[in-house]
């Protein structure tokens, strides 16, 4: 395996130990990151959402920008717009914060779906169009939301079309009681969490072994059996008699891509079903909806995955 695989191992070890308690989180984060995928971290307040992604910005030496989305936030304070100046009598263009190769969209149902509809051609295509002018977005963009799990007044739900743009939704949960307790011995040996703490932290990788480590992932092989195995989980999902939408072409995709970045961070160049699986969750949760009926019955997203992969046969 490419000897940048030891740096991404150090990259999951070093953020496991700043934010203590959400290993998981992290492995999948950094899944995400190997497939470019954008993240959404769902979470009470508190549990180290902002602090996870500002530490990993840090850590691969990233532009890093944040937009604290609020219902008075307009597209153009994301995008960026033309001003007129003056002097030249010309138009000039100031950019947007999405112009980064990080960008944390904090709180993002927060804001109007008008807003919230500026990200939409900056995760999809990595441009973006300002006054009929499509500009290019960095190779490494990168957006990471979080939103409030349990907070719904004044906020905005996000549309299917922009959660389908989400590789992932990570539920960032409260850490288990040795984890806090680690925390809290962090904290009294003197760890800061803000930013003169932060600048501390050494760099574990750069932005081009990023971006290497995304050429290495494509390389990953997928035998035609296990192609097969993820077209019927796809597929399953759009029959299961509890749900009203199922997984669309773009999650297949992402869920091969998703797979083989799995694959590869457990040092192989195959996809294995454990692989498959590992990811399906995370990749699945934000992008089904169930039926009403089965609402009432106390299903939830998560329930309905876990009965999917035990329902589709494993290839041997």
């Amino acid at each position: 395996m490419p000897q940048s695989l030891d740096a991404f191992t150090q990259l999951s070890q070093t953020l496991g130990k700043v934010v203590v308690g959400q290993s998981s989180v992290v492995q999948q984060l950094v899944v995400a990151l190997l497939c470019g995928g954008h993240v959404i971290l769902e979470g009470v307040p508190g549990t180290g959402k902002t602090l996870l992604v500002k530490v990993l910005a840090q850590l691969i030496q990233a532009d890093f920008r944040r937009v604290q989305l609020t219902p008075d936030i307009l597209p153009s304070d994301i995008i960026g717009t033309n001003i007129f100046d003056l002097n030249t009598r010309s138009f000039t263009l100031r950019q947007g914060p999405v112009f980064t190769q990080i960008l944390l969209a904090d709180e993002i149902n927060r804001t109007p779906p008008k807003t919230q509809a500026a990200l939409l051609e900056a995760m999809e295509e990595q441009q973006v169009t300002i006054d009929g002018e499509s500009l290019s977005l960095p190779a490494l963009f990168w957006v990471i939301a979080t939103q409030n799990s349990l907070e719904f007044e004044g906020t905005y739900p996000l549309p299917e079309a922009q959660l389908d743009r989400f590789l992932f939704k990570l539920v960032v949960d409260y850490p288990e009681a040795k984890a806090e307790r680690q925390m809290l011995l962090n904290a009294q040996a003197g760890l800061q969490t803000k930013r003169q703490g932060l600048a501390n932290i050494r760099p574990v990788l750069s932005v081009e072994q990023v971006l290497q480590g995304r050429q290495d992932v494509r390389q990953v092989k997928l035998t035609d059996a296990l192609l097969d195995y993820l077209q019927a989980l796809v597929q399953r999902t759009r029959q299961h008699p509890d749900l009203a939408l199922g997984a669309s072409p773009r999650c297949a995709v992402a869920w091969l891509q998703a797979s083989k970045a799995h694959a590869w961070l457990n040092q192989r160049d195959y996809v294995t079903p454990d692989d498959v699986k590992a990811i399906a969750l995370p990749l699945l949760r934000h992008r089904l909806i169930l039926r009403p009926e089965a609402q009432l019955d106390g299903l939830n997203a998560d329930g309905v995955i876990t009965s999917i992969l035990g329902q589709v046969p494993v290839p041997r």
